[in-house]
């Protein structure tokens, strides 16, 4: 029987494309599931998806930045589930107004108005980018954590990124969030290690998912110029299928992987491992 067997597993930004197939790995090792997400009627589809040959998955409606709405879902989970044991701190993303147009800056854009400059990158996006992603799991954790005090077996995975590293080009708010998550995961490993909690860092490459479709993609399906200079540089040499992240998921939290914490986990094709050289 698996190790995983009736852990009550939350993970926020679960109606995702990647959340729903960390979800669904979790479910086909017996764990119970809460899903959490802004959308109920989202969360809620995704329980029913992934619960369809068995299993416990509940949709529960809640804002990663409204801390008030996390403490009402952990009551609902709570009660409908149990107590918390293991954290997959998955909400984040970018946005529009904290991405620059073009990999680099020439001084003829400065007049340009149809290019966004670093100048022009408009602070209140850089700041929703950066909530978002750290404060979106500074306060789930925050929340959900304290159900792991006392008890054994727990584990926080929070999800950083590729361009934590080394950051992509145009996305500077969402590279240096993600950093943060990645330096989050090392400090909080260590501030929770004398309580047993263990807490470890998924970095995804690049998988297509609703908010980066139309970047990589065209609508025939044929790769943009974006597109096609990532995998170009993906030594694997394609882009990442979301059951791709789930046996390291596995792992982080199983008892395989009892004496790590504080580790990020590319899972990126070798992506971070090429120089493009």
């Amino acid at each position: 029987m698996s190790e995983f067997k009736d852990k009550v597993v939350v993970i926020t930004g679960g109606s995702g494309v990647l959340g729903k197939a960390l979800a669904a790995a979790m479910i086909q090792q017996h764990a119970k599931v809460a899903i959490i997400g802004r959308n109920k009627a989202k969360a809620d589809a995704v329980a029913k998806e992934i619960t369809k040959e068995g299993g416990t998955a509940l949709g529960v409606a809640a804002d990663v930045l409204d801390i008030q709405s996390l403490r009402t879902a952990h009551e609902v989970i709570k009660r409908e589930l149990g107590s918390v044991d293991i954290l997959v701190n998955g909400a984040g993303g970018n946005h529009p107004d904290g991405t620059t147009s073009k990999n680099f800056f020439f001084e003829e854009d400065v007049e340009n108005a149809d290019v966004r400059t670093f100048f022009d990158l408009d602070p209140a996006g850089v700041k929703y980018v950066f909530d978002l992603n750290f404060q979106g799991t500074f306060l789930p954790t925050q929340v959900f954590a304290k159900d792991m005090i006392g008890k054994k077996g727990c584990s926080i995975i929070n999800i950083s990124s590729t361009s934590a590293g080394t950051p992509l080009t145009k996305i500077p708010a969402y590279s240096g969030a993600k950093a943060a998550i990645s330096n989050f995961t090392q400090w909080m490993a260590v501030h929770f290690a004398k309580a047993g909690i263990r807490v470890n860092a998924i970095a995804p490459g690049f998988f297509l998912t609703e908010q980066n479709r139309t970047l990589l993609t065209t609508a025939e399906g044929q790769l943009t110029e974006r597109g096609q200079s990532i995998i170009t540089h993906t030594p694997l040499g394609r882009f990442g299928d979301p059951d791709d992240l789930k046996g390291t998921l596995l792992w982080l939290c199983s008892e395989s992987s009892r004496f790590v914490t504080g580790i990020v986990v590319n899972v990126d094709g070798g992506f971070n491992a090429y120089t493009g050289v």
